[in-house]
């Protein structure tokens, strides 16, 4: 059963994460947020994602911007690590990992 499960979802993963590297620039590079769920997840993003994907584009690692996968997929990704990607656990990111998505998604209503 597990594994019929994790097939998809590595599929899936694989294929988001062959998307270009461009994407549509976003309008402004930071913003402040009076949501405080976003606020964490843009203190997380900053330690330990901006490094590979600076301000959602592409870096050492693929543009989040053009990624269409939907959270739960990259929230895996995160946790799991696929690829190049690094694998990060419960004590390396302790924020909710919906924090970081909220976050990354407010670029593009901002």
């Amino acid at each position: 059963m597990k594994k019929a499960f994790y097939i998809p979802v590595i599929f899936i993963v694989l294929i988001s994460a062959c998307v270009a590297r461009k994407s549509e620039p976003v309008k402004q590079k930071t913003f402040a947020t009076s949501n405080e769920s976003i606020a964490r997840g843009e203190k997380m993003y900053m330690i330990n994602c901006q490094k590979c994907h600076p301000a959602g584009e592409g870096g050492l690692g693929p543009s989040l911007n053009a990624n269409i996968a939907p959270g739960f997929i990259k929230r895996f990704q995160v946790r799991h690590g696929l690829g190049v990607m690094p694998s990060f656990k419960q004590d390396e990111i302790t924020a909710d990992l919906r924090d970081i998505t909220k976050y990354i998604h407010s670029w593009k209503s901002y």
